[in-house]
């Protein structure tokens, strides 16, 4: 996680860098099920990764990617972003018990996804969206009910 910028001090952005942390400890589980070859183990982990994962990118999608999209100079990279969500999925589907190529498959690719809005991405939506934007974004961002969703008000830049 980026630490250097400030922009996980924006709502929004920060609930995205702790839900990646909880994604990434997820999956830390999940390599260990792999490991083990128990397919109950997997199933349940992978079930665990995609309960965090899906709601996580709907909520990236949904909010963040189709306000800073908007900007031609952001469309490319974050049509890119979109498709790599959808490799994510794929993925972590061919994870199967014992098979840790694909497994380090799905977490080579989450991790290096995860490196491209952390510490690309998000610093460049902080200085790119203003705060009408900013309020446009975390009213269009489906909130989550987990661990990291604090119920604070809307922090803008």
């Amino acid at each position: 996680m980026c630490s250097y910028c400030g922009c996980e001090s924006i709502e929004v952005i920060g609930r995205f860098m702790a839900e990646h942390v909880e994604i990434i400890n997820a999956t830390g589980a999940l390599r260990s099920a792999v490991r083990s070859a128990d397919p109950e183990a997997v199933r349940s982990a992978s079930l665990a990764v995609s309960a965090l994962l899906r709601p996580h990118t709907a909520a990236e999608e949904g909010g963040l990617f189709r306000v800073l999209g908007r900007d031609e100079g952001f469309t490319e990279h974050i049509a890119g972003l979109c498709g790599e969500h959808q490799t994510l999925d794929s993925h972590l589907a061919a994870v199967r018990p014992g098979d840790e190529l694909a497994m380090a498959r799905f977490e080579d690719a989450l991790r290096d996804h995860i490196d491209k809005e952390d510490n690309g991405l998000f610093p460049a939506a902080a200085i790119a969206l203003n705060g009408e934007q900013w309020t446009e974004v975390h009213d269009s961002t489906p909130h989550s009910h987990g661990p990291h969703d604090h119920g604070h008000a809307p922090a803008h830049p």
